[in-house]
């Protein structure tokens, strides 16, 4: 089984998003130690277009033989840089992969025992593909509305006007933090939300992964909650 833990140098929002400091170590450090913590993986592959990146890896007992070879742009997804981490990989290691499981470098407050039982139930539900989500709380998106161009709004879901929180369904949100699949499924999918895709539940706590200042405030707040 291998790790693709997808680190692309160009972000934008925050420069070198994943190697600034999180509580005192490169926020990559956070995911590379929870897989390998996790004791689950034949290999762990970083894949970054960046030898900066590269370098903080091999600090944390990451080899990194090779850079991203494609994949690198904005336009791209992350799916689409995992599999190129997979091509990669099997030609470098001259191995083949069962499961794949991506870890994002952007969510540090996911911990080794998320990765083991998001795992655990892979297999027990036999899924091909599985996505994180977490349970949406006070940000009711029952509620939500748009402010139209004319200064009025919108409800987005008229089911959830006017009713209690408490009278509505549960909503669910899919979080970037531990996707999982079935290595030759997704060669053929090009999606983790191929045939047979299911969700499993992380703790909304640790379900942030990082893309503005905003995320990374409240992923700091969230971190004393956690280890208080």
């Amino acid at each position: 089984m291998i790790a693709v833990i997808p680190a692309r140098g160009g972000s934008k929002r925050i420069p070198k998003k994943n190697i600034i400091d999180f509580m005192g170590k490169p926020i990559i450090a956070w995911t590379i130690e929870a897989a390998k913590k996790s004791k689950l993986f034949h290999r762990i592959v970083i894949s970054t277009d960046s030898s900066e990146i590269a370098d903080v890896a091999l600090q944390y007992g990451i080899e990194v033989p090779f850079l991203r070879d494609d994949k690198s742009d904005d336009t791209s997804t992350v799916t689409e840089a995992t599999l190129v981490a997979i091509k990669q990989a099997e030609a470098h290691y001259n191995e083949k992969y069962d499961i794949v499981i991506q870890l994002m470098a952007n969510a540090p407050l996911r911990d080794e025992n998320d990765i083991n039982s998001h795992f655990d139930f892979f297999l027990a539900t036999n899924n091909t593909f599985q996505v994180s989500s977490f349970r949406f709380g006070w940000m009711n998106p029952w509620w939500a509305f748009r402010i139209k161009s004319d200064g009025t709004h919108e409800w987005m879901l008229k089911k959830g006007y006017g009713k209690r929180s408490q009278d509505l369904d549960e909503l669910y949100c899919p979080t970037g933090v531990i996707w999982i699949a079935n290595v030759e499924s997704l060669k053929k999918s090009n999606t983790f939300y191929g045939p047979g895709f299911g969700f499993c539940e992380i703790n909304w706590k640790r379900a942030v992964d990082i893309d503005n200042y905003e995320d990374l405030e409240f992923a700091k707040a969230l971190y004393y909650t956690l280890n208080k």
